[in-house]
């Protein structure tokens, strides 16, 4: 179980940039600008209106409204116009970011489209109207801060700027079309991730925000979906509409190579890496991406009603992914393709009213495609809104017919946050101006929504009481938990209270919370608990057995000044007492994340665990400063949970909602451990990840510039030691980990197996060292015992 609450924010990414950039020119901010940078229990939704003739209609009111949730209305409680003249100055200032995609522009295009954005600024930016600009190219550069300075705007948004990643796709010569290759799927993935990450730092700006991507936009697989549902939410709680503009212009075909398309002959597979017969290493080999066997395995069968089963495939080949739903079933994902010896089975995809089974493992042939013609189910029922199918239908809305590949995830996020997509044509300055003119003539509703599950899905609808009137908005919303649930409730006072006393807690509880960098001087902490679950008091409610985990944690400085806090509570119900007993037989865990920038601090965490029972905890947290540009290793986090990311998709797609960054090392996705004790069966798997600003460096180098012919490499070695002896137990020497290299990204992640059963029972001490090929090196240590 898992659950989100992160909480702090340091706004360092709008204000020294991505992975090191240099700090934008704050002098050019204007007083009282905010910086880039959350929700309430008020949903908020933004309306366009335009008459039968395209004109903006600005003369309606609140009564003129109606909003429906899950086609019950609801009664609008806020109500204002964007152009309204007797509102308070503070609230004429509108805000855009110019946001350029330069993993999908060639460079032509996106010199085309900054001479636009240029000629845009010059006669569009004002003491009220503040643009910045954004540059997205393996990760995410605020090239320039909110401002009104047109002369720096235009300097920023001149020349082109070369990605060190891609989201192209690979087009396949005899096969069956074209595909994802892996830097391109990563690409996708960080393209999403990177509009998420903007939307929760500009959720403090006011007012609606408009943001133009400028793209040619992408493929979108099925497996991604959960992205781009978590992009669109994001932005729709930050109050984002997002305007994409098709910076390729007329070129634009339905049934076009797609711009940047490489042609190669049939399949394209990663190059494994060398078993060796030390253990370490061959699982650092099973963690990587798509290690599969040779290629092959026949591919499932499609047919009007939705995708057919995978058929079966002989040794050295996975079989393709299986079934789809029957016509408008709307059935649950299908089961996937058995696996061929020494191969994998690839990912099929059914009809729409269902998805497509997930192959048994990763790399191998793809199976067979989307089914014919599957009807779209009823979304509108509850079991399917709030399963992950649910979820992407109901927030991703359908792309129209005419939309190419590349284009359809530009409908998607545009449709979903109430924005339109300027597509087909050469006149991007005319696109742009629309898009201007359109920041004082929208309206925004705000309601209260009605109590439903966290984790789930609703539809948005709104009407219009006047003939002939076209209302765009977005199109649906996800209920996932606030930054700190506990806020200004008096069990938050009641538990920091218990944090500051001296008397210890009567739960023993254990706990672990390793970090990883974000960015420049920020980490990321990932706390993980274990708990008795036997200690967590159940008490009758409504006819079953209920118990609520109520969970503070503060972050001190060496001052004793506070520099984070979280709050998060945990809610069980079951049935009846026997399933309380059967809880209690086992360990329950809980997980969490937060932000903090570098520094030394205390950790103290506080929970209630029913009735009396409390649990404390405390431990050192200390964050090594890091400036993004230097080799450096993440801490280092114990996992006896591990699965196929194919195999947690569900759990994914609500971390994603939730805006949690789940642990994930070549195809696997790891739970970190909150206890260090393990007996010699365990199956433990060591997570960290390397920081190696290298492997941006060569990516991005110029079109047409010689490559490096010995490309940036890592290696790390694992030694264990006894603890009280100092003895050496285990030297791995050194293992190659270049499998786990995310071209494009400085980020490595990894995923390595301890080898307890080459241990006895006793105290260890674990030292992982990474060296990089120009002779950098990074040490991290972590103990644990053996029973």
């Amino acid at each position: 179980m898992r659950f989100n609450g992160s909480v702090l924010w340091t706004g360092a990414l709008l204000a020294a940039g991505a992975w090191g950039q240099t700090p934008p020119d704050n002098t050019q901010i204007p007083p009282g600008a905010p910086t880039i940078r959350t929700e309430t229990r008020l949903v908020l939704v933004d309306a366009v209106v335009r008459d039968k003739k395209g004109n903006y209609v600005t003369d309606l009111s609140a009564k003129d409204f109606k909003v429906y949730e899950d086609d019950k209305q609801q009664s609008v409680k806020t109500f204002s116009f964007g152009a309204d003249p007797a509102a308070p100055p503070d609230t004429h200032r509108r805000y855009m970011v110019l946001f350029f995609d330069l993993s999908s522009m060639a460079p032509a295009d996106q010199m085309r489209a900054r001479q636009e954005a240029a000629k845009f600024i010059d006669a569009n930016v004002g003491p009220d109207r503040l643009v910045a600009i954004v540059n997205f190219g393996g990760s995410l550069q605020i090239a320039q801060n909110f401002t009104d300075d047109v002369a720096r705007l235009k300097q920023v948004v001149s020349g082109v700027r070369m990605s060190a990643t891609s989201t192209a796709q690979v087009a396949m010569v005899g096969g069956r079309g074209p595909r994802l290759g892996g830097m391109a799927d990563f690409g996708v993935r960080s393209v999403l991730m990177a509009l998420r990450s903007l939307a929760k730092n500009l959720s403090d700006v006011p007012g609606r925000k408009s943001l133009v991507l400028f793209t040619s936009g992408f493929p979108v697989p099925p497996e991604t979906m959960p992205e781009v549902t978590a992009a669109i939410d994001a932005c729709n709680r930050a109050n984002i509409a997002i305007y994409p503009v098709d910076v390729r212009g007329l070129t634009t075909m339905p049934f076009a190579t797609p711009r940047g398309a490489v042609m190669l002959p049939g399949a394209v597979r990663d190059a494994g890496i060398a078993l060796a017969g030390f253990e370490v290493m061959r699982i650092a080999a099973f963690f990587q991406t798509g290690r599969g066997g040779g290629g092959g395995g026949t591919s499932g069968g499609g047919t009007s009603s939705g995708g057919a089963s995978g058929g079966t495939a002989p040794a050295g080949g996975g079989a393709a992914g299986g079934g789809g739903a029957a016509a408008g079933g709307g059935a649950p994902r299908g089961s996937g393709g058995t696996a061929g010896a020494g191969g994998t089975s690839g990912t099929g995809s059914g009809g729409l009213g269902g998805r497509g089974g997930a192959g048994a493992t990763t790399g191998g042939a793809t199976g067979g495609r989307s089914g014919g013609g599957g009807a779209v189910g009823n979304l509108n029922n509850p079991q399917y809104r709030n399963s992950p199918l649910g979820r992407q239908q109901v927030i991703v809305p359908p792309f129209p017919p005419s939309a190419s590949t590349n284009q359809q995830v530009m409908y998607q996020l545009a449709d979903g946050t109430g924005g339109f997509v300027i597509a087909n044509t050469n006149d991007l300055l005319g696109g742009l101006e629309r898009i201007g003119k359109e920041q004082n003539a929208y309206y925004i509703l705000g309601y209260t929504p009605p109590e439903s599950e966290e984790g789930t899905c609703h539809v948005l609808k709104v009407k219009v009481d006047r003939g002939g009137a076209n209302v765009r908005a977005r199109t649906g919303y996800c209920n996932v938990k606030t930054a700190n649930v506990l806020a200004g409730r008096p069990i938050e006072k009641e538990l920091e209270t218990r944090a500051t006393a001296s008397a210890a807690g009567t739960v023993a509880a254990k706990m672990k919370a390793p970090f990883f960098y974000t960015s420049a001087d920020t980490a990321r902490v990932n706390l993980a608990i274990e708990m008795p679950a036997g200690d967590i008091k159940f008490d009758k409610v409504k006819g079953k057995q209920h118990a609520e985990i109520n969970v503070l944690g503060m972050v001190y400085r060496e001052d004793g000044e506070v520099a984070a806090r979280f709050g998060d509570t945990v809610k069980l119900d079951f049935e009846d007492k026997k399933e309380v007993e059967k809880f209690a037989e086992k360990m329950f865990h809980y997980e969490d994340q937060f932000d903090v920038a570098s520094g030394t601090y205390t950790l103290k965490v506080v929970f209630s665990a029913g009735g009396e029972s409390f649990g404390k905890l405390e431990t050192p947290l200390k964050i090594d400063p890091y400036d993004g540009k230097q080799f450096a290793m993440s801490a280092m986090a114990l996992s006896t949970s591990f699965h196929q990311l194919k195999d947690v998709a569900s759990r994914l797609d609500l971390e994603l909602l939730e805006g949690k960054a789940p642990l994930t090392a070549g195809s696997m996705q790891f739970d970190p451990s909150g206890a260090d004790l393990f007996k010699t069966t365990d199956q433990v798997a060591i997570y960290f990840e390397l920081y190696e600003p290298l492997l941006v460096e060569e990516a991005a180098a110029p079109a047409g510039d010689a490559q490096s012919p010995n490309p940036p490499k890592v290696a790390v070695q694992l030694r264990v030691v006894d603890s009280k002896t100092g003895e050496q137990k285990v030297d791995s020497g050194g293992v190659d980990v270049n499998g786990f290299i995310r071209k494009g990204s400085q980020v490595v992640p990894i995923a390595l197996k301890l080898p307890l059963n080459m241990l006895a029972a006793g105290s260890y001490k674990l030292e992982m060292m990474a060296l990089d090929s120009a002779g950098r090196s990074a040490t991290r240590s972590a103990t644990f015992e053996v029973q």
